[in-house]
């Protein structure tokens, strides 16, 4: 068998240059995107999200407001909503939480929603039965477009991604998703960062 030297030089190149840019990552506890619709069916006719912190992605933010979302073994309240409102309502839980709710939602790009769990949303002035709009979220990083070129991979593009530290490992099935509107960051759920003892606002590195 003939080696391509030059064709495996090249990709020994990019995974080091990868592996010299750090990503930052934050772990993404279970929350919730509404509508306006549902936001003032849930907390009333003229109400407003407040901001409690700006996220890391422009222009999004963590309110002060929290619901109580339900499922059909129980429910859990405190559940952050964030902001600004979007087109369409969208409850994001890890798998232990589908355990305690009683789901079985499937793992999704956010926005992708058709199809997936039913659940209740309680606010202190009403409550809402969604017939869908519960997942959980798709392990992704985000970045823009000078990012993807100087890490060299693309949009859509599922890379691995490797945490360090005495629980580091290798994470699978990591989508990249590219956007001049984004900021670079990479998101995981509280299980998947449970598993390598990983603090939120830590490093990561695409391999």
């Amino acid at each position: 068998m003939t080696i391509d030297w030059k064709k495996l030089v090249d990709e020994i190149e990019v995974k080091v240059r990868r592996s010299r840019k750090p990503v930052l990552c934050n772990v993404s506890n279970r929350h919730l995107h509404l509508t306006d619709e549902v936001l003032k069916q849930l907390f009333g006719s003229s109400y407003y999200l407040r901001k409690m912190k700006d996220l890391v992605q422009p222009g999004e933010f963590a309110s002060k407001e929290t619901v109580e979302i339900v499922g059909p073994k129980g429910g859990i309240k405190n559940v952050r909503v964030l902001g600004p409102v979007r087109k369409f309502t969208q409850v994001e839980i890890s798998r232990s939480d589908c355990f305690r709710l009683g789901l079985n939602a499937p793992v999704r790009d956010s926005g992708d929603i058709k199809g997936s769990s039913p659940i209740k949303i309680i606010g202190p002035q009403g409550e809402v039965d969604l017939s869908e709009g519960c997942i959980v979220a798709r392990r992704h990083i985000h970045m823009t477009p000078r990012d993807a070129e100087e890490l060299e991979v693309k949009h859509g593009q599922i890379v691995r991604v490797e945490f360090q530290g005495s629980r580091g490992g290798i994470l699978d099935g990591v989508v990249v998703r590219v956007s001049s509107k984004y900021a670079l960051e990479c998101h995981i759920d509280i299980d998947e960062a449970n598993a390598f003892d990983f603090k939120s606002g830590g490093n990561v590195y695409i391999v």
